[in-house]
Formats: C-alpha cells, sequence, structure tokens
C-alpha cells in the first residue's frame, strides 16, 4: 500500500432542483459543486481527478445548441475558482500535473482539459467511441462537449488496457480494477449506469484510510445512506435506469460492510472543501 496525500477542490459549480438527482426532493435549485480530486503520488507526482468547470465550458457552450447545457443547469465559476488559478495557489504549473484520470466525459468533468496541454490522459475507450459516434446534438443530449476533448485524442490512454487486479474484500461485486501506475497504488473501478464508461478511482490516504471517488455513480453521500435514486427519467435519459440502480445497491452494500471507507461523490455538498473529507 503506497498512502497519498489527497485534497478536493471546488471548481464551479452548477444549480437545478434537487429533484432531478433525488426521487421525491425539492424543486427548489440547489447548487452541486463540481469536485475535482488533487492525488500526490510520492514518485510520480502531482494525479488529478477530473477538471471541473473552466473558461472553456463557457466558450463550447456559447452557441446553440450547446448554450442548452448551461441554459438547463446553469453554472458558476467564481472568480480565481479555476482548477489552473487553484493549483498555482498550491505551487503547482499545469506541467506539473503527472496525469488527469477523466472519470468520464461529461462536460463538468472535462471543462479544463484544455488548460492542460502536455499532460497524459486516461480516459475509457468505450466512453470516447461513443462521444465520436454521436452528432452535436447527440453528444448534448448526453451531456457531452465534444469541443472540450477533441484536440486531446493523441494524449489519450485507455483504462481498459490497464492490467487488472482483485479489489479489495469486500468490493468483488464491482469486478476487478484497473492498476493504473502499476504500483497498486492508484485502482480504476467501473461504476456503469450513469455513463457509457464512466470509472471511480480507489486509493489509501496519508492517514491509511481508502478512498474511492465515485464521479457521478451517486449525487450525494445521503443517496448510499438511504438508496433513494434520482428519478428513473433522468437516469434513462443520460445512462441506464436498471444499471445505475444496480451500482447504488453495490456501494451503499459496500458501505455497509466497509465503514472505514470514505465514498466520495463528485458533486456531493457534504465534501464541499473545508467541510467533510480529508484537505
Amino acid at each position: 500500500m503506497i498512502p497519498l496525500q489527497w485534497e478536493l477542490l471546488e471548481v464551479g459549480h452548477c444549480s437545478h432542483p434537487e429533484r432531478a438527482v433525488r426521487r421525491g426532493g425539492r424543486l427548489s435549485p440547489c447548487q452541486f459543486p463540481a469536485l475535482v480530486g488533487l492525488l500526490h503520488h510520492p514518485r510520480h507526482g502531482p494525479i488529478l481527478f477530473d477538471t471541473g468547470y473552466a473558461e472553456a465550458f463557457f466558450a463550447a457552450t456559447a452557441r446553440f445548441p450547446e448554450r442548452l447545457y448551461r441554459l438547463l443547469t446553469p453554472v458558476h465559476l467564481p472568480e480565481g475558482a479555476s482548477l489552473r488559478q487553484q493549483l498555482r495557489q498550491r505551487g503547482l504549473q499545469p506541467s506539473d500535473i503527472a496525469l488527469i484520470f477523466l472519470s468520464h466525459l461529461h462536460g463538468d468533468h472535462v471543462g479544463g482539459v484544455v488548460d492542460f496541454p502536455d499532460t497524459r490522459l486516461l480516459c475509457s475507450r468505450a466512453g470516447w467511441d461513443d462521444q465520436a459516434g454521436r452528432s452535436r446534438l447527440g453528444a448534448l443530449r448526453m451531456g457531452m462537449l465534444p469541443a472540450l476533448t477533441r484536440a486531446a485524442q493523441a494524449r489519450m490512454c485507455w483504462i481498459e488496457e490497464l492490467p487488472a487486479v482483485a479489489l479489495p474484500a469486500g468490493m468483488e461485486a464491482l469486478g476487478s480494477g484497473g492498476d493504473v501506475l502499476g504500483d497498486g497504488s492508484l485502482l480504476a473501478v467501473a461504476l456503469p449506469g450513469h455513463a457509457i464508461g464512466q470509472y471511480g478511482l480507489l486509493f489509501h490516504g496519508s492517514d491509511g484510510r481508502p478512498v474511492f471517488l465515485l464521479a457521478d455513480a451517486v449525487w450525494s453521500s445521503r443517496a448510499i445512506r438511504d438508496g433513494v435514486p434520482p428519478p428513473s427519467l433522468v437516469t434513462s435519459l443520460l445512462g441506464n435506469t436498471r444499471v445505475y440502480r444496480q451500482t447504488l445497491a453495490h456501494l451503499r452494500d459496500i458501505h455497509a460492510r466497509l465503514p472505514d471507507l470514505q465514498l466520495v461523490p463528485s458533486h456531493c455538498r457534504e465534501w464541499r472543501p473545508g467541510g467533510h473529507g480529508e484537505q
């Protein structure tokens, strides 16, 4: 086990009714942070889990039909909150980032890819091929903005080609993991249902506790605790409702079996920096 220092950065947020992500939730708008994981590997250096929003996101959604994206889910990126700026505050330049792990290709997870022009990228080949086979409108309907990643194809490596390793006891229902760095410190774990080719990242924090970054497998820690999914209309539009709910059930079971495992959804308000979680 190689423990990693890690923290979460909030790189913008969007607003939409809670009911869009929780069956029976409120109709009033709620903020959903775009959380990015910054991990420090002792040999490989800084690694990012997703990139959140960025100026490139607003450029990609300036015209129709893509403008519908931020009309339906208004996005706010405060001054000084871009990923590059937050990294600079920590003494890091884009060229210092060893790897960006893209959980999936939705616009709120890949918005800052263009700000790291020399960094190696790791994502799902199945997700990439799905995006490439869609029209602008077809991609938009699935929450994707191909303009944000199109120029990055030459830097892409594929999660499906990683060496397969067994997951820890209690997590067998999720299959096997992909050894990201070849030393067992970071494992890519398939989390199907929300989007084609969605993966989470499993590792141990510097305090020895295991951490599982869940991307959008769930929208909140509360959903893991009580098992309430989004409405089927939402999950069927973006992915597969049956598979989404199966993944949620697996995560609830894992939470019960492994209470020390920190399960971190990418849009959970409980995990905003300064609140719950290791910072």
